[in-house]
């Protein structure tokens, strides 16, 4: 589960592969495990409606292989509606992005051994995320499959490099991917919230997506789709 829009000039399968189970994104050749926990693609569908604007930026990657969990690699669970995250502060998103936004040509690496990193953010209003983007300055529409999360003074954020990460919220000890990262103004400035993809807002088309792949029709919040870091 990632972006559409991560595929745009990258659209062959076999370019492609998955790493699980790895806080880094850049593992020892000397690494078995990380060997045995990568998986081809062998299938990259985009929603049918993206067209290259950041509206519908989802994507699903059939693997070529069913995973294997372990303690490292576990599912996550999505809703129908992440209606009830609305003002959540404790959500947290995860990537190996750019760790600083320093000026607007040149951003910070994450420097070496690659650790995966993770910033707690709360999903923000829709109303007021709108209002943030609809001021002159920097005008984007927030479109009704899209949430905001980070926080209004800014500083706590996505980076480039981090798009098709994972938005995660926790419920009763059970992880929900509410959003994937999607798109924004910079990283971390004041009144410019990340700008995710909304989750349920497709939870119908993956469900006819895995009913047509042969997997079971899931019911909400009990098919756990697979969290692929890109």
């Amino acid at each position: 589960l990632t972006a559409a829009h991560c595929f745009e000039d990258h659209s062959d399968p076999f370019e492609w592969s998955v790493q699980f189970g790895e806080l880094s994104s850049s593992p020892s050749i000397w690494n078995l495990q990380a060997y045995y926990n990568r998986y081809s693609v062998e299938e990259i569908i985009l929603s049918p409606l993206y067209l290259g604007a950041s509206s519908y930026d989802i994507a699903l990657l059939k693997l070529s292989s069913s995973v294997t969990y372990n303690k490292y690699i576990q599912p996550i669970c999505v809703l129908t509606s992440s209606s009830e995250f609305q003002n959540r502060t404790d959500c947290w998103v995860t990537g190996w992005g750019d760790i600083e936004e320093e000026h607007v040509e040149e951003e910070q690496d994450l420097p070496s051994p690659y650790i995966l990193q993770e910033v707690q953010v709360g999903i923000i209003n829709s109303a007021i995320c709108n209002y943030l983007y609809a001021q002159p300055v920097f005008r984007y529409d927030i479109w009704g499959d899209m949430m905001c999360a980070g926080t209004i003074q800014g500083g706590k954020d996505a980076c480039f490099g981090d798009s098709g990460g994972p938005l995660a919220c926790e419920k009763k000890g059970l992880w929900i991917q509410v959003g994937i990262v999607s798109w924004g103004s910079g990283c971390g400035r004041p009144n410019r919230p990340g700008v995710y993809t909304n989750v349920s807002r497709h939870f119908r088309w993956m469900q006819k997506l895995l009913s047509r792949s042969g997997v079971p029709r899931p019911a909400p919040c009990l098919q756990l789709l697979l969290l692929a870091l890109l």
